[in-house]
């Protein structure tokens, strides 16, 4: 619906001067103010350091539509411009989204671009915890909207395998294989005590006595236990990984030593205090980072830059790291060290994940019977379902503190976000059941004026807001924008199915409605199918 308007208000801003301006073109809150408001005039007034208002009245007079697109053109406010959109635009647009079915809201903004989004990356010494679970909603869902913005995604998945904590995991592993045994053994201090270890214990190959020679092979198999493990949840949560990097490859094979010579040859570092430094305070840190101490141990700075590199030489436009809220004040130093190898400023971004708070039964859940001392993953998706999990980890912006209701995930009822969209999905399916028609079947045409409800209209604009919400949630790598757009959607759907008879009315408008009811289903599908979930044609 929208598509028409936008391209001529790029061609105006392209003939004003102002080809780059990010204008924005949106359904306006008040329905007075019409179908369709832009922010352009502005925008390019505020690039001009002029009055808005005549900037405006400047674009309206170079705007040229072709017939029966936009109604009406008003100036509002302090220089927005409101459109109404004709009722034979409405009528094509209604046709234009059921002929782009599944392809409705797909762009190609992004076409060319390669983007690696890595994200969830968990160290492989226990289960994958709730934290985890919204990290990988979030990543994978930033990775959906940029896939269907046109661009390539790389989804990767970082092995945490090398340092001390594998150590305490390894002497951890030994020490539940000793008690298997009979033996008295103690779980280090700063180990790892859930159950799952007891379990790996019981799968673990035979070993001899003497820890120093069963470790490295203890190593291989409780890394390969773990991963599988993770694996296999992380494939139920229906998220998967085009590539797994590895930590321990990034020593081994030399990438680690090759970052240290080229930020010495770039003269990125310097020796001060027996410890070898990073100059990033010269690049935007607050303070130079310390890359080697003064022990000979190398920081973690250190194989996280080699990593990035590795990003930039495999040839990826864009690297996307989902973080732990935690890792916040990490950013300033990569970013630094990755401005300072001289990559490009928008290069690097972070998508920070705050922590999630799991209540069942009005009280706080603390503890898992298997880990011990936090909720796994796999608790969550026995308690809701992949669908209600991955929703609600997805309502909220991802750098929010979450509050995950167990009860209301399980609702059967329309105080369950998840359940009133499927719902409205549900619905529009239904409507074909009882009229004994396939969707596919009732075409995509329509007469302008076969649609003469207040909800009619309310709904088919509801609809064509959908590429608007993509595009702009892949350009701020929301997803949660995905969520609100479709519970706004499903609102708009169940209104026009309590107010609207379909069947039964005269043949222009029952097969109007039939189309209504079609592009309504699929865009619920569209929407759903984007972040993951299922779109049941009965609840």
């Amino acid at each position: 619906m929208s598509e028409p308007i936008r391209a001529e208000l790029s061609r105006v801003a392209r003939a004003l001067g102002a080809a780059d301006v990010p204008f924005v073109l949106e359904r306006p809150r008040d329905e007075g103010h019409g179908d369709l408001a832009t922010n352009l005039a502005l925008l390019i007034a505020k690039a001009r350091r002029t009055n808005p208002g005549p900037v405006a009245e400047e674009v309206v007079r170079a705007l040229a539509f072709q017939p029966g697109v936009v109604e009406r053109i008003e100036v509002a406010g302090p220089g927005f411009i409101n459109f109404w959109l004709a009722r034979d635009h409405l009528a094509a647009s209604l046709s234009f989204i059921v002929r782009a079915g599944d392809d409705f809201g797909r762009a190609t903004f992004g076409a060319g671009t390669r983007v690696n989004v890595e994200f969830v990356s968990a160290n492989p010494t226990g289960p994958l915890h709730v934290g985890h679970g919204r990290g990988a909603a979030l990543g994978d869902g930033i990775a959906a909207l940029l896939e269907w913005t046109g661009h390539g995604v790389t989804r990767e998945f970082y092995i945490n395998d090398a340092g001390g904590q594998i150590d305490k995991l390894v002497e951890s592993l030994w020490a539940r294989i000793r008690q298997r045994k009979g033996a008295a053994a103690a779980i280090p201090e700063g180990g790892y005590h859930g159950e799952y270890l007891v379990e790996a214990a019981a799968r673990a190959p035979e070993v001899p006595d003497s820890f120093e020679a069963a470790a490295p092979a203890l190593r291989r198999f409780i890394l390969a236990f773990q991963r599988e493990e993770q694996d296999a949840l992380l494939a139920d949560f229906g998220v998967r990984f085009d590539l797994h990097s590895s930590e321990q490859e990034i020593y081994d094979d030399g990438r680690v030593a090759a970052t240290l010579d080229e930020l010495a040859s770039r003269r990125l570092s310097y020796e001060k205090d027996g410890a070898l430094w990073l100059r990033s305070e010269a690049h935007g840190d607050d303070k130079d980072r310390v890359l080697r101490k003064s022990d000979g141990s190398l920081t973690y700075l250190v194989p996280d830059i080699a990593y990035h590199r590795d990003k930039h030489e495999r040839g990826f436009d864009r690297v996307i790291d989902v973080w732990g809220a935690d890792h916040h004040g990490y950013i300033p130093r990569m970013r630094a060290a990755l401005r300072a190898l001289g990559y490009p400023e928008d290069f690097f971004e972070v998508a920070l994940v705050q922590l999630v708070k799991v209540v069942r039964g009005g009280e706080e859940v603390r503890m898992s019977k298997r880990a011990g001392d936090f909720v796994t993953l796999r608790d969550l998706l026995d308690w809701v379902g992949v669908d209600a999990a991955r929703y609600f980890f997805l309502m909220r912006k991802g750098e929010t503190p979450f509050t995950f209701d167990v009860d209301l995930a399980r609702k059967q009822t329309e105080e369950n976000p998840v359940f009133y969209v499927q719902m409205a999905h549900a619905r529009m399916s239904g409507i074909f059941r009882v009229a004994g028609r396939e969707p596919d079947a009732v075409g995509a045409e329509v007469s302008p004026d076969a649609l003469p409800a207040p909800q009619d209209a309310e709904l088919l604009k509801e609809l064509s807001r959908f590429p608007e919400v993509v595009a702009a949630a892949a350009r701020a790598r929301e997803p949660h924008r995905i969520t609100g757009y479709l519970e706004d959607l499903a609102r708009a759907a169940h209104g026009w199915y309590h107010h609207c008879r379909v069947l039964g009315e005269p043949p222009a408008t029952e097969q109007a409605r039939l189309v209504l009811a079609r592009a309504a289903r699929q865009v619920l599908r569209n929407g759903l199918r984007l972040l993951g979930l299922s779109a049941p044609d009965r609840m």
